[in-house]
């Protein structure tokens, strides 16, 4: 029995990518959570000159938006990412923002909405007509950044500068789930990762997974789990790995005292 939180010992499931959990497994335990694990995919950084060029013309612009954490990570292996710069830059997020400025980056824009409408919402990139602006990202995801610039007059110029490769769910990360102690929670902060969880569950795991406790970190992301048949979801105030634990604990301590 967990004493501080008054609630048992419970499982919160990771989806983030392979080397990843750590942030998650350090908001989650001190709230009584043993957290598992399953990457459905890695992130390889690109470290080729065409990238690295495309990159500094793109650093340049008058909106430069960063996508995520690992963006940021894997621009910084490219080129340095200090100091002041002529344009604006901005983050979809506190945890992107926050990777900025550790690699020394001055004024970073980011919304209180993490998210990428939340991004959209900034006055920054209301009027955009006759602007360079710049996606710094990787290939995937629902394309909603780069579709608005555009759509807003920017001259985009997308820069991918790491990709998401697909891995099997490991069979020991799934024999150990199915010995956790319940109740169970998903955590879910990414669409893709949702989905490959989906395809590569086997049927017992996926079915009581279905019926356990899921957080999303944004209503997108709770209409996708209800409409892939998760029974209990619960909204986090973000994505950030305290947020995600926080709302995860909530909702067991709802439920044991209910």
């Amino acid at each position: 029995m967990n004493s501080h939180a008054h609630v048992p010992d419970w499982t919160l499931v990771s989806l983030r990518p392979r080397g990843q959990h750590a942030p998650l497994r350090r908001a989650a335990e001190p709230l009584g959570a043993q957290v598992i694990g399953l990457s459905p995919w890695a992130l390889v950084a690109r470290h080729d000159a065409a990238t690295r060029t495309a990159l500094a013309r793109a650093l340049g612009a008058d909106r430069v938006v960063f996508s995520s954490p690992a963006a940021v990570h894997a621009a910084a292996r490219l080129l340095p990412l200090d100091g002041t710069h002529a344009g604006l830059w901005l983050a979809v997020g506190a945890g992107t923002a926050a990777a900025l400025r550790g690699h020394g980056a001055g004024e970073v824009m980011a919304p209180a909405r993490m998210d990428s409408e939340g991004l959209l919402d900034l006055p920054a990139l209301a009027q955009l007509q006759e602007l360079r602006a710049a996606l710094v990202t990787a290939p995937g995801g629902r394309g909603i950044i780069a579709a608005t610039l555009q759509a807003r007059g920017a001259a985009l110029e997308r820069v991918d500068v790491y990709r998401r490769s697909t891995l099997r769910l490991p069979p020991r990360q799934l024999q150990r789930l199915r010995r956790q102690a319940a109740p169970w929670v998903l955590a879910v902060s990414s669409a893709e990762a949702l989905s490959l969880l989906n395809e590569q569950l086997p049927a017992d795991l996926l079915a009581r997974l279905r019926q356990a406790h899921v957080v999303a970190a944004s209503e997108r992301l709770a209409a996708l789990a209800a409409d892939a048949g998760y029974a209990r979801i619960t909204l986090a105030a973000g994505p950030m790995p305290e947020q995600l634990a926080r709302a995860a604990h909530a909702a067991i301590t709802t439920t044991a005292s209910s």
